[in-house]
């Protein structure tokens, strides 16, 4: 199978069915990317594994090498994804009928939008609420933690058999090294970006990478891209460059930032999807090499960067808060794989995208909330301009999606 899909970074799941159940899932020939951001350890984006990713992760199946019970114990209790429209009427009715049905199906939904809006609260917290603490930064040092947190968590899961993939190989790693780079410097570009600006404008600017994506996909692999598409971005876009326009603390370092982030995203969905092709990697094998790499070429940077004698050196930072904020968005990024695919299963790939992008909203308004950031009323009104272009954007890929099920 190729996966392809933007695997949540810092860096885009429920216990409850990693134990048992029964789920099918037809493998479809081709899959498409995932475009939308930072969120997890695996690949920051995610932020919100959103729409691109929703036919492969409708179709997921755990490994390369037909694993099916697998991907059972992952999706466990949810029915076959195959069988039309009907189908999917068929499963609404029977989830209306059914109250202890229903709940499963909000539940999903609620978890993966607490893990994803959560994964960027905390990292925000993370990157910004310490730096009165030391003389310096630590971002580097932060995403090293997290991607151990990452694969000591993916590690458990396999040997308790919820997760299946190869062991550490060698040559597999240098085939994936590339990828990991970009991996790397998404990862590190989405912590400075969160550092230097506000949480409502890291999410703004995020739907810029859907821009570059689509792109990108068109110049390199030919993809055609409807005309509502075309503007949702420019919607997007008029956003995101008003409300940076109007927003009294934006700087120059800020908006650097935000847009490496963005440019260091799309080359890693877009280098990956080229990769996958050559490189044949499960989504649990994609998050234990990506973080595995990401820590042997990220440990020596933090350590030269003297971000490890900073640490050491600052007691003030070796508290249980600090502490267990770091294993949380460690152990979300990992577990938001989780929660995505149990969304997809619960509901269908359609709401699964509308929801990602509705979480957009709480981490915007959550993040100006919780970090006491003053934004002007001109820069909420064009924040909200640009979130409308999200959901139009998510709109028209769906419709595009459904005209080419049909075809």
């Amino acid at each position: 199978m190729k996966s392809s899909e933007n695997i949540s970074g810092f860096s885009d799941l429920e216990m409850g069915p990693l134990v048992g159940g029964k789920a099918t899932h037809e493998r479809k020939k081709k899959s498409t990317l995932s475009s939308d951001g930072n969120d997890g350890v695996f690949g920051n984006s995610g932020t919100d594994n959103n729409i691109k990713a929703i036919d492969f992760l409708s179709t997921v199946s755990d490994d390369t090498n037909n694993n099916k019970e697998t991907s059972n114990h992952l999706l466990g209790g949810a029915q076959s994804q195959s069988g039309g429209s009907g189908g999917s009427s068929a499963k609404y009715a029977a989830r209306k009928a059914n109250p202890a049905l229903a709940g499963k199906v909000l539940f999903a939904c609620a978890l993966y939008s607490f893990c994803s809006v959560s994964m960027v609260l905390v990292n925000k917290s993370l990157a910004s609420s310490y730096n009165h603490l030391i003389d310096g930064d630590l971002n580097v040092l932060l995403v090293v933690m997290q991607a151990v947190i990452a694969v000591l968590a993916v590690e458990f899961c396999k040997k308790m058999k919820w997760v299946e993939y190869p062991a550490f190989d060698y040559r597999t790693a240098m085939q994936w090294a590339p990828v990991n780079i970009l991996f790397c410097a998404m990862l590190f570009t989405g912590m400075a970006s969160l550092q230097f600006n506000n949480v409502p404008m890291v999410t703004v600017f995020k739907n810029i990478t859907n821009i570059l994506v689509a792109g990108g996909d068109k110049f390199f692999f030919g993809t055609s891209i409807e005309i509502l598409v075309y503007a949702a971005f420019g919607i997007m876009l008029l956003g995101a460059a008003f409300a940076a326009r109007y927003d009294l603390y934006v700087t120059t370092i800020g908006l650097f930032w935000m847009i490496v982030n963005c440019i260091s995203t799309a080359a890693y969905i877009l280098y990956m999807k080229f990769a996958t092709k050559n490189v044949k990697l499960s989504k649990f094998g994609m998050v234990f090499y990506n973080n595995v790499l990401c820590t042997i070429f990220l440990a020596p940077v933090a350590f030269f960067r003297g971000e490890f004698h900073l640490y050491l050196n600052t007691p003030a930072l070796h508290t249980t808060e600090y502490f267990l904020k770091n294993f949380w968005a460690g152990f979300v990024g990992f577990f938001l794989n989780f929660a995505s695919l149990n969304c997809v299963s619960q509901t269908g790939p359609t709401t699964y995208a509308i929801i990602g992008s509705l979480n957009k909203i709480p981490t915007t308004l959550l993040g100006w909330l919780m970090f006491a950031d003053v934004i002007s009323a001109q820069t909420w009104f064009f924040i909200s301009v640009s979130l409308l272009g999200g959901f139009m954007y998510s709109w028209a890929m769906i419709q595009s999606s459904r005209k080419k099920s049909r075809s």
